[in-house]
């Protein structure tokens, strides 16, 4: 696996604090962020590995780990129970001499003691390699539909399928998409994190969509129509004369999918929004006022 200096994607020294950390990420995620940069490859290479690095060097455990280990941090856990094993033997007068410190001469152990020949092979464990965790940004639109993406996990492109009615906050896994095992061990897994983000239109709660739209006093009075948009297009809708202000109407099977549910939506909740005319004439005032009157 090639090595990925995490620091040097953030542009940070070994001993940046947790707030530089925010906000070199901060700045950095605006800068490359898919919405800012669309079909820009490169850039959304830039913004998964900004992302990974913030995953670990926000994480004290996992930084502490990668500090000390560099390239083989996902291996800490194992590689800390076969250096007390090492220690055993040494204590009993037999086994390894010196101690794990990371770098180079560390790397070079790790391979001659997990990846190649060695006197105890057959006391090797396997064990299960290191579980990966990834963000996603989404759009509202793009959790709508089934679709494709291809994102960067280690230096690794990794296609996955997203099906709609995602949620925020949502976790998938990928089992075998994590660290390879070691001794023969099964390899990690993957766990991709959802991020959506809030529409200016489009509020959603649960599998339910809610908007506003506005009418003018005359079409609340009179009653009309009024073509709508929604995620799945554009819709005609009926207006009953005498509609109040802030009153909902309720389009069924309009609103998200339902999440691996083929054909189940929720439903699409419209509030109206009268609008008052203004910079009236004497003569449409004076109509008001019969109308007050009657």
């Amino acid at each position: 696996m090639d090595y990925i200096d995490y620091y040097k994607i953030l542009d940070l020294k070994k001993d940046a604090s947790i707030d530089d950390i925010k906000k070199a990420y901060r700045k950095l995620a605006r800068k490359h962020h898919p919405d800012l940069n669309p079909n820009n490859e490169e850039s959304n290479k830039k913004f998964q590995q900004i992302n990974e690095a913030n995953e670990v060097l926000s994480d004290p455990e996992k930084r502490k780990k990668y500090d000390k280990y560099g390239k083989d941090w996902q291996h800490a856990d194992q590689l800390d129970a076969q250096e007390q094993q090492r220690r055993q033997y040494q204590s009993q007068g037999n086994g390894y001499g010196g101690s794990f410190s990371g770098g180079d001469d560390f790397s070079d152990f790790f391979s001659s003691m997990f990846g190649g020949g060695g006197g105890r092979s057959s006391r090797k464990s396997p064990f299960k390699g290191q579980d990966y965790s990834a963000e996603l940004q989404l759009n509202l639109t793009d959790a709508y539909n089934t679709h494709k993406q291809t994102l960067t996990v280690n230096g690794k492109q990794v296609r996955i399928n997203i099906p709609a009615g995602v949620e925020n906050g949502q976790k998938i896994k990928l089992a075998g998409y994590g660290a390879p095992g070691m001794n023969n061990g099964q390899p990690g897994d993957l766990y991709i994190q959802f991020n959506i983000a809030e529409h200016p239109k489009f509020k959603r709660k649960g599998n339910d969509i809610f908007i506003q739209e506005e009418i003018d006093l005359y079409t609340a009075v009179l009653g009309g129509e009024k073509i709508i948009e929604t995620l799945s297009g554009k819709v005609k809708i009926k207006i009953p004369e005498g509609t109040q202000p802030d009153a909902s109407l309720r389009l069924k099977g309009k609103g998200f999918p339902v999440y691996k549910k083929a054909d189940q939506f929720g439903d699409l909740y419209i509030n109206w929004r009268v609008k008052l005319p203004t910079n009236l004439n004497a003569e449409q005032k004076e109509l008001f006022l019969q109308l007050s009157q009657s």
